[in-house]
């Protein structure tokens, strides 16, 4: 008797595994956690956070820039099955990020044989990805160890630190912890004036650190921001020097030692933008305010930004700036022009608090 004939076709545990991480940049343990998920999954989909956001000492390469790097670490065959896809990060509303995830991992999951798709959330066993793992209850979890040894932060920090010797890192193969397509990336990237951008934000946050260094306790320092908006528009400053030259900020800035919070925005608005709007107006029209200290979003280190949101009343006009010798560069901006990699640190996340912007750029080019 003949042998039954047998299909060709991998049997796959999972229809879909989701990986979700930064990739800043792609490292030989993201790689191994991509790898694991294409032998259990016919199909990969990577999330890759923090996407259309400014460049920073923390997030350096753009959506685009790391989705080729990870696509260098895997053959044609592979790459067909992997679906690489933008995730903005909502910092301060969990919900908004979750339901961002699901729209994405439905939209691109393939169904299979008329089918509902058996979905999973794979991660390393320890670090955020846990955390992700438990955001998602109705997708089964795929724990993979965790590589030891590799850290991203350790090797953006190599990258900035040690400007003089970054392309001996990158020749003598120090960089033993990224795919070589990724060293080639990180070459190329380190040529442009993108880096040297970023080195300059490095040695100032360096001497920021020098200053503080015999404090007893890390310091933690507190900020006031303004969002005022009129008839469609917000109220921004254009920042004229590292860090985030040339980004769009909120108006704020540092409280006075014997100064009120609300005092010191006022202050701020006053002084540094010579905003005509009366103050009794402006704080009649404060509609909300709220702390904002998510631990990274400061290059300074551990800093609390609290946001007092003020809706001015709709007008044909808006409020005149009179410009101000060592001030800011003021402007009102509409909202439908606001683009998360235009705005410093978290402000489009704190203007996107109070006005409920929406958080999925899918179809933005």
């Amino acid at each position: 008797m003949a042998p039954a004939a047998t299909s060709s076709k991998p049997a796959y545990a999972f229809d879909c595994l989701v990986f979700i991480g930064r990739f800043q940049p792609p490292h030989l343990g993201h790689l191994a956690i991509i790898r694991e998920a294409l032998k259990q999954a016919r199909q990969v989909i990577v999330l890759v956070g923090s996407a259309w956001q400014a460049r920073s000492l923390r997030n350096p390469w753009s959506f685009d820039e790391r989705q080729t790097m990870i696509r260098s670490g895997f053959d044609d065959a592979d790459n067909q099955r992997l679906e690489i896809s933008p995730l903005l990060d909502a910092l301060y509303n969990d919900d908004v990020w979750v339901r961002d995830v699901q729209r994405k991992v439905r939209d691109l999951a393939a169904p299979a044989n008329a089918r509902l798709p058996r979905i999973g959330l794979i991660g390393a066993s320890r670090g955020q990805s846990s955390y992700y793992l438990s955001l998602f209850p109705q997708w089964e979890s795929v724990s993979v160890p965790l590589v030891e040894g590799i850290s991203a932060s350790q090797i953006r920090e190599r990258l900035f630190r040690s400007p003089g010797s970054t392309g001996d890192y990158l020749t003598t193969g120090a960089y033993h912890d990224l795919p070589p397509g990724v060293v080639n990336s990180v070459s190329e990237f380190c040529q442009g004036e993108a880096y040297y951008q970023l080195l300059e934000e490095q040695q100032l946050l360096d001497q920021y650190r020098q200053a503080w260094a015999q404090a007893p306790y890390p310091p933690i320092f507190v900020t006031v921001n303004a969002v005022v908006v009129q008839s469609g528009h917000v109220l921004l400053v254009r920042r004229t020097a590292a860090p985030g030259k040339g980004l769009l900020a909120l108006p704020g800035g540092f409280i006075n030692p014997h100064e009120r919070l609300l005092d010191a925005c006022m202050r701020e608005l006053r002084e540094r933008l010579r905003l005509k709007v009366p103050e009794p107006v402006l704080k009649g029209s404060l509609r909300g305010q709220r702390l904002f200290d998510e631990p990274h979003r400061s290059w300074r280190g551990r800093t609390l930004a609290e946001a007092f949101y003020f809706a001015l009343r709709p007008d044909q006009q808006l409020p005149r700036l009179k410009p101000v010798k060592g001030g800011d560069h003021a402007r009102w901006v509409a909202l439908a022009d606001l683009e998360p990699d235009s705005l410093f640190e978290d402000h489009f996340f704190i203007i996107q608090n109070f006005l409920g912007l929406p958080a999925d750029f899918s179809a933005r080019p």
